[in-house]
């Protein structure tokens, strides 16, 4: 997995498609921060400084206030990958992202996604 690109791929630009992807399956931007906020330790306010600063994806999750603990119970399979065999930690983080992405277009339930 040749990583380098994604790292250095803002997270300001990903994120509106993140947005996107919810909205066309009928979920909210709201959702998606929710999501991201669980995952990271963001808030609202933190998080949108990070847009702001169009960090990378490594300089988000560097800066993230803490990974929340269950999301070593994010598993499954993105982008061909096992999740929970990704080595690399920081894509790791990035993928637990996608996937969690992936669950609300799909519709899953949001307790479900922030394993409640």
């Amino acid at each position: 997995m040749n990583n380098t690109r994604i790292f250095k791929t803002s997270f300001a630009s990903v994120y509106p498609l993140y947005i996107q992807k919810a909205e066309k399956k009928g979920r909210t931007k709201k959702e998606v921060d929710t999501i991201i906020c669980w995952l990271t330790g963001y808030n609202l306010q933190t998080l949108q400084e990070q847009i702001d600063k169009e960090n990378s994806f490594e300089t988000f999750f560097q800066e993230a206030p803490q990974i929340n603990p269950k999301a070593s119970q994010i598993k499954g399979v993105i982008c061909g990958y096992r999740i929970e065999e990704i080595e690399d930690k920081l894509m790791q983080k990035i993928r637990y992202l996608d996937k969690l992405i992936d669950e609300l277009a799909k519709g899953r339930a949001m307790d479900k996604i922030l394993r409640e």
